[in-house]
C-alpha cells in the first residue's frame, strides 16, 4: 500500500508538498478572505512566458517563472493604483493575464520552439522535484509564515471591512502588495509539483473547503494547512498508483474534498457521518489497487522508444524481458514520463536510449529510479550522423545532429550490434545467443535495405522529392538519394511551430519543384499537411512512420515500418503508378 513512498523521487515530492502546504495553507485563507482566488490562479498561469523564455535561453525555469510572476504582480498593482474599490482588481488581473499569455504564445511560436519541458511545468511532474525545488518551497513557507505574523492583522482588517480599515488610517497599499508577492512566490514554488495551471489546487481549494466548516481565523488556518498537506500527499500517492500526472491528481483529490465538505455541511449530522464512512470505505478499497510491477523472467531491459524496443526484442529473444517506455504512435518530443516508467527502470539491468536528444527525458527517469542499470546511448554509437547544415536546417533542441538515425539501415545494424554487446556484458551466459540473434536480424535488415534501394532507384530522380510534416527523414533521404524539398514544421522536433512565412515558402517550393505528394506522419496531426497539399495541388501521401512505430500491423516493427514507408514513398512519387513490395 505504501510502497510508492519508498521511491526517492516520491520522497522528494512529499517533502516539497509538506512545505508548500504550510505556505499555501496560510496564504490560502487570506486569498479566500480577500476574494483573490482568480488572482491566485492567474499568477500561476502568467508564468508561461517566463517558462518559455527560460527554456529557450537555457536558464533555470524557476527564475523565468519568478520574473514573469513579478511582472504580472507589478502590472496588476499598477492597473489598480489609486483606486480604493477592490472591484477593480478582477478586470485588472484579466487584462494583465491576457497580455502575459499573448507574450508567451509569441515567444513559443515565433521566437523559440515550444518544448515538452514547458508543458511539464504547466501541469507538474514528479520527476522535476529536486533539492532546489524543496529549498524554494521552504523559502515560500518561511515567507508566508513571517508575512502572516507581521501583516496578518492588516490583511484581516482589510478582508472583513475594507472601509472601516481605511477609516482607521490603514491606507497603505504595501501590505496588499506584500500579499500578492507572497502568492506569486508560492505559485512559482509549486510549479514542479502541481504545475502552473493547477497551482490553485493548493492555494485556493483547501482554504475554500475548510471555510465551509471552520469560522475562526486561527482554526481556519491550522485546518487549511493540515488539509493541504493531506490532500497533497494523497494526490502524490494516487498519482503513482494510477500513473497519472501529480498536478491533475492533486486537483481531483482537492475537488473531491471540497464536494465532501459541502455535503457534510448540507446534510444533517447523522447523514453526514454515513457519507464520511462511505467515503472512507471507498478510499480504503482503492488502497489495494496498483499497477503491475512485474518485469518478467530473464534479463531486465528497458527501451525508451518502440524502435529501440523492437531491436532489443530481436536481439534478446527469449532470454530478455524488454519493456518500452514510449507507447506506439506517440511523439517522443512531447512525452512526459510516468511513475510506472521509473518503477520499470528501477528494476532494469540495461536501459537503452535512442539518444541525440530525442529522448532526453531518459536521464531524469534513471536518476529518479534509485536503481543502477547500465545505460546505453545507441545514437552516440551509430556510424552515420547527419547535422543541421548537411540536412539543410538547424535545431535548437537537438543541436546540430539529427536524432532520427534509424532511418539509415546501416545505423540500425550498428545499433543492433551495440545492443548485443550490452546484453552480453549484463548476461555473459547468453552472449552466444545474443550474437546469433543479432547476426540473423542484421541479415534481414541488409536484405530489405537492398530491396528498398532497388525500388527507389527505379523512380526517376526528378520525381524523388520529399515533403513531410517535420524534418525526421533526412537519413532515409540521404541513404536512398531522395531530395528533401521541405517540411511543414521546419525542424527536427514537432515541438517547433510553423510560421505563416514558412508555410508560404514551402507552398512555393512545392509548386516550383513539381512535388507530387505531401506525406503526413503517423504521430503528428495531419491537417496542416493536408491543407498544404490542397493549396498546392499535390496529393496527400500515406502517413509515414517517422518518429515512432505503430501499435499494430506492418508498422509495429522496425522492418515493417521501413517496408511501409518505402511503398508509400514510391506510390506518392509516381502518382500511384506503382509501389514497392518488400517483405519485413
Amino acid at each position: 500500500m505504501f510502497d510508492p513512498f519508498a521511491l526517492p523521487y516520491v520522497q522528494d515530492a512529499v517533502a516539497e508538498i509538506l512545505l508548500l502546504a504550510l505556505a499555501a495553507g496560510l496564504l490560502g485563507t487570506w486569498i479566500v478572505l480577500r476574494g483573490l482566488a482568480f488572482h491566485a490562479h492567474a499568477v500561476g498561469t502568467a508564468t508561461f512566458p517566463g517558462l518559455v523564455l527560460a527554456d529557450g535561453l537555457g536558464f533555470a525555469a524557476a527564475l523565468g517563472a519568478l520574473g514573469a510572476a513579478a511582472l504580472f504582480t507589478a502590472g496588476v498593482a499598477g492597473a489598480v493604483r489609486g483606486r480604493r474599490d477592490d472591484a477593480e482588481h478582477g478586470p485588472a488581473v484579466a487584462l494583465v493575464l491576457v497580455a502575459c499569455l499573448a507574450g508567451g504564445v509569441i515567444l513559443a511560436s515565433d521566437v523559440f520552439g515550444s518544448s515538452a519541458s514547458v508543458e511539464t511545468l504547466l501541469f507538474g511532474s514528479l520527476l522535476l522535484v529536486d533539492g532546489g525545488d524543496i529549498a524554494l518551497a521552504a523559502v515560500a513557507a518561511l515567507l508566508a509564515l513571517g508575512g502572516t505574523l507581521l501583516l496578518g492583522r492588516r490583511w484581516l482588517a482589510e478582508g472583513f471591512d475594507p472601509s472601516s480599515a481605511r477609516a482607521l488610517g490603514l491606507r497603505s497599499r504595501w501590505p496588499d502588495a506584500a500579499l500578492l508577492a507572497l502568492v506569486a512566490i508560492t505559485a512559482v514554488a509549486a510549479l514542479s509539483a502541481v504545475g502552473a495551471l493547477l497551482a490553485s489546487a493548493l492555494l485556493v481549494v483547501p482554504a475554500a473547503t475548510t471555510r465551509l466548516l471552520v469560522d475562526r481565523i486561527a482554526a481556519w488556518q491550522v485546518a487549511t494547512v493540515a488539509l493541504a498537506a493531506v490532500e497533497g500527499v494523497a494526490g502524490l500517492w494516487l498519482s503513482v498508483r494510477t500513473d497519472a500526472p501529480p498536478g491533475a491528481t492533486i486537483a481531483v483529490v482537492s475537488g473531491v474534498g471540497f464536494a465532501l465538505a459541502a455535503t457534510v455541511r448540507w446534510l444533517r449530522p447523522r447523514r453526514a457521518t454515513a457519507v464520511a464512512a462511505a467515503a472512507g470505505a471507498i478510499v480504503l478499497a482503492g488502497c489495494g489497487a496498483g499497477t503491475d510491477g512485474g518485469s518478467g523472467d530473464g534479463l531486465g531491459v528497458v527501451a525508451s522508444t518502440p524502435v529501440v524496443a523492437d531491436l532489443a526484442r530481436e536481439v534478446g529473444g527469449d532470454r530478455a524481458a524488454v519493456a518500452q517506455l514510449l507507447a506506439p504512435n506517440s511523439d517522443p518530443h512531447d512525452y512526459e514520463p510516468r511513475p510506472s516508467d521509473v518503477a520499470k527502470v528501477a528494476r532494469a539491468q540495461v536501459v537503452l536510449e535512442s539518444g541525440l536528444g530525442l529522448d532526453a527525458w531518459v536521464g531524469d527517469v534513471v536518476e529518479r529510479s534509485g536503481g543502477d542499470p547500465e545505460v546505453v546511448d545507441l545514437g552516440a554509437g551509430v556510424p552515420e550522423h547527419l547535422g543541421g547544415e548537411e540536412a539543410g536546417h538547424s535545431d535548437e533542441e537537438h543541436g546540430d545532429v539529427d536524432p532520427h538515425w534509424w532511418h539509415d539501415p546501416g545505423n540500425a545494424v550498428a545499433a543492433t550490434r551495440a545492443i548485443a554487446a550490452a546484453f552480453a556484458v549484463a548476461d555473459p551466459d547468453g552472449a552466444a545467443e545474443y550474437e546469433s540473434n543479432a547476426d540473423a536480424y542484421v541479415a534481414r535488415v541488409e536484405r530489405q535495405d537492398a530491396a528498398v534501394a532497388r525500388c527507389l532507384a527505379a523512380v526517376p530522380a526528378e520525381r524523388r522529392k520529399l515533403v513531410t510534416d517535420h524534418d525526421a527523414l533526412d537519413y532515409l533521404a540521404h541513404r536512398y538519394d531522395i531530395e528533401v524539398v521541405g517540411a511543414v514544421i521546419p525542424a527536427q522536433t514537432t515541438q517547433a511551430q510553423a510560421s505563416a512565412g514558412d508555410v508560404a515558402a514551402l507552398a512555393r517550393a512545392i509548386e516550383q519543384d513539381g512535388v507530387r505528394a505531401v506525406f503526413p506522419e503517423s504521430s503528428v496531426n495531419q491537417r496542416l499537411a493536408e491543407a498544404i497539399a490542397k493549396q498546392t495541388g499535390a496529393t496527400v501521401g500515406e502517413p509515414l512512420y517517422a518518429d515512432t512505430l505503430g501499435p499494430d500491423g506492418a508498422g509495429a516493427t522496425y522492418l515493417g515500418a521501413a517496408a511501409h514507408n518505402a511503398d508509400a514513398l514510391v506510390r506518392g512519387f509516381t502518382g500511384g503508378e506503382r509501389g514497392c513490395e518488400v517483405g519485413p
